[in-house]
């Protein structure tokens, strides 16, 4: 840890694995800058860039072992430039990041950790998700034990997937993407007794807005970005 203090807090360098999708790398990029900005502190970054099809190809698979490979050779290069900690910005990169956890050269800020902690927090019991199919039908990686996670059914489960690897992929979602996503949530809220729904991709953030939304969301990416800043900005004794 670098003993630069700005604006009466101590930062640390963040390595960001990016890439998976782009989207979602610029998501955390923007949301980064400005959670810096409005501390007026500047932000101390490093990026590496991991393969999309190549992680999707591996979450397919459940090829951990290769992942992690991957996660571990960039992160190395995160040592090399100085950083402190980790962040791989995908969900979908998650399957695997508790062995990731367990060999990686630097500290890992572990997005499932940080949303279960919220998700307790706001006391939700019943929650709907979105995201690829292995993230929906493992239930956010059965890592949330204080509520009851709910996926699509049938065909709404393949079609939020297929339109979300396709979002994911271009960096952009397209009207009848959202309108999918806006409509398959509703199902949930409706028919399935949801309180909330989960972004259980980061690439969803091209589709839903916290701020705006017309219905409560779980926004895992944000709430990562949160808990990466309070790491990166200790407050001084």
């Amino acid at each position: 840890m670098n003993d630069t203090t700005v604006s009466g807090a101590l930062k640390i360098h963040i390595g960001l694995i990016g890439g998976i999708g782009p989207a979602a790398t610029d998501f955390y990029y923007r949301r980064l800058i400005s959670s810096f900005a409005a501390k007026n502190s500047a932000l101390e970054l490093t990026m590496v860039h991991a393969d999309t099809p190549t992680l999707l190809n591996n979450l397919l698979n459940n090829d951990a072992a290769a992942q992690v490979a991957i996660y571990t050779r960039l992160t190395n290069r995160l040592v090399a430039a100085g950083a402190e900690c980790v962040v791989v910005t995908s969900i979908a990169g998650h399957f695997c990041i508790r062995a990731f956890e367990e060999v990686s050269p630097l500290p890992v800020v572990n997005m499932i950790s940080e949303v279960s902690r919220a998700v307790e927090a706001r006391g939700l019991k019943r929650i709907g998700i979105l995201g690829t199919r292995t993230v929906m039908e493992t239930r956010f990686y059965r890592s949330i034990h204080t509520a009851e996670i709910i996926p699509p059914r049938g065909q709404d489960l393949e079609d939020v997937h297929n339109a979300y690897v396709a979002m994911a992929s271009a960096g952009v979602v397209t009207p009848g993407q959202r309108a999918l996503f806006e409509t398959v949530s509703e199902r949930l809220l409706r028919e399935e007794g949801a309180e909330a729904i989960m972004l259980g991709g980061t690439d969803l953030a091209l589709a839903f807005d916290e701020k705006s939304g017309r219905f409560p969301l779980v926004d895992c990416a944000g709430i990562h970005v949160d808990a990466i800043v309070n790491l990166a900005m200790l407050s001084t004794p």
